[in-house]
């Protein structure tokens, strides 16, 4: 009898739906300042923004660096 293993998805595939999840991310991280008025929830969703603006650049980095297509 063998092992049963689970084949890992390829890092490709990885990449761009962790990139498709920042894209819908800093859509609700934009349109969630654009609504509030309270200067601590302002400061939030600025932090927010620029948090999820860096994961992107970083997850656009490493698929330039895998040569993956965004076909």
């Amino acid at each position: 009898m063998g092992l049963i293993t689970r084949k890992k998805p390829p890092k490709d595939n990885y990449l761009i739906n962790e990139i498709n999840k920042t894209k819908l991310a800093m859509e609700s991280a934009y349109s969630n300042f654009q609504n509030v008025v309270d200067p601590d929830l302002i400061d939030s969703c600025i932090y927010e923004m620029n948090a999820v603006q860096n994961r992107y650049r970083f997850l656009i980095k490493e698929a330039k660096a895998s040569d993956t297509s965004f076909g």
